[in-house]
Parts: C-alpha cells; structure tokens; sequence
C-alpha cells in the first residue's frame, strides 16, 4: 500500500493506454516477497520505518488476510485476502494461477498485521478460480480459497460481500494489504491501508488499452499519489464491514501512472457465496 506525492497534474489526467503487468508472480509477486521478507529482519514493528500510507492497527480490519504463496517452481509470491465465512475467503484469481505461474500452496494469515508473524496460520491448496478468469486482460479475477474452520474473535471477523446495485463512483473505501510502499520498492512486513475515490468505469476505461476495464471492473483514483501497489493483489477495497472490490490491476508502469482497478463485488456474489 502506498500513499506520496507525484508530480502535479499526473492524477487522471493520463493521456497514454496503459498496460497491465503480463505475469503477476514474474513481474511483481516474487520480488515482493523477497522484499518482505527482508524488511522483517530489518523493520522495527514500531511503525516508526514504515514510509507512506497508515499502518493498520491489530484488530482494525480483521476480515483482511495475508497469502503467503509457494508456487509449484519452489519460489515464494505474495498476494492479500479476505475472510467471508468462518472457512472460505475470497482473493484474486491471478494470486493461485497467473501467465506461466502455478502456486501450490497458500498460508493464509489471519488476526496479524505482520506477515510473517503471529495470528492464526492455515495451510490450504484447496482455491477454485472463477470459470471465466482470463490470465491475459485479467477480467474474472476473482477466487475462493477454501480452509479448515476458523474461530472468531477481535483480530478475526468476516465481511460482508456487497451484492446491490450501488457502482460507488465518487465515494471513499479503504484498500488494505502487505504491499509495496512506493513505486521504488519501499516494503515493510506489516499491514497497512490507504483511503481511495471511487471513479466512473468510462473514465477508468480511457486510461486503459481496450479488454481490461470491463462492466465488472470497480477502478479507483490515483488523484494525489494514493493506489494499491505491488502485492497487494487479492485484497479488500471495503465501505466499512461490505467488501465491494477485491484489488486485481494497476499500470505495468507504475503504482500512481494509472487509476487502480479492482473485480467488482456485486458482479461475483452470487458465484462466490455459493463456492
């Protein structure tokens, strides 16, 4: 998760098409996971190193989970989730199988905000992917990781999957998630969320070369430097306890050179409810 300044005048107006990043766990989730891995030997848990964004207090979203990926080459991938039942949560498709990618396995954190600490820790291979998941636009980017059943308690609560009509554009959510603080690899370990604006698919859509912005695309703002970032793919874009995005893309060239875009909740929630 990021949140800094870029130059003036990049927000929305961004005039080229933009591209998404072609393999997930190549291009961003390996990397990420070796940055995190080695910012916990090095951060503080005090927060007092963590650059940009606002760091997530223990409790404060405890729908939100952490993945971490074994992928079937023996490498590590990183990606965020979220619990919706006491044993299913849902994530992003191209988290479990991305371009020439396959994980094998996730760990799924729960009730921590550090990433390789503490919580509750479930190991699962047990993920189905929407049927119409497409690696190459990434439209469909949804998924349902399935575990043994967890207890409730302050750290560890679900949320609640949005299934109305509502397209949200102009509001605020919160995205959370282990991501990228910045477009230079800025990491840390520990969970952190960033409030965004909700925006039109049209003008989502103009940023975007054709195929990625679809009816069930949610995209939000990247208005004053604020976006998900690099792992922070599968994670929630909430209004309060309603999940109504779970984070999918942004621009292969950059966190903030293009509006953040997300698999619209109400498009899936009756598929995901009944996984």
């Amino acid at each position: 998760m990021k949140l800094f300044i870029v130059v003036l005048g990049l927000a929305l107006a961004v005039t080229a098409e933009e591209t998404i990043f072609a393999d997930y766990h190549l291009e961003v989730g390996i990397p990420e996971r070796a940055r995190i891995d080695a910012a916990e030997a090095a951060v503080d848990f005090d927060g007092s190193r963590i650059i940009g964004g606002q760091v997530t207090a223990l409790g404060a979203i405890p729908h939100l989970a952490g993945l971490q990926i074994t992928l079937t080459t023996g490498q590590t991938s990183v990606c965020g989730s979220s619990l919706i039942r006491n044993t299913r949560l849902v994530t992003a498709a191209h988290c479990w199988r991305s371009g020439s990618f396959q994980a094998s396995l996730f760990t799924v954190i729960l009730g921590s905000v550090n990433y390789n600490s503490g919580g509750v820790r479930i190991n699962t291979n047990n993920v189905v992917t929407h049927p119409n998941y497409n690696t190459n636009n990434l439209n469909n980017d949804v998924a349902v990781i399935r575990i043994n059943s967890v207890t409730f308690n302050n750290n560890i609560r679900p949320i609640v999957l949005y299934n109305g009509y509502n397209h949200f554009n102009g509001v605020t959510a919160v995205a959370a998630g282990f991501g990228r603080t910045s477009n230079s690899g800025g990491v840390s370990s520990v969970a952190r969320h960033v409030s965004l604006q909700v925006i039109d698919n049209n003008t989502c859509a103009r940023s975007y070369v054709a195929g990625i912005v679809v009816s069930s695309t949610l995209c939000t703002s990247n208005s004053g430097g604020r976006s998900t970032c690099g792992g922070d793919s599968g994670g929630p874009l909430a209004m309060g306890n309603t999940l109504i995005g779970i984070t999918s893309f942004g621009s292969s060239r950059g966190c903030t050179a293009g509006p953040a875009g997300f698999a619209r909740v109400s498009s899936f929630a009756s598929w995901l409810s009944q996984q």
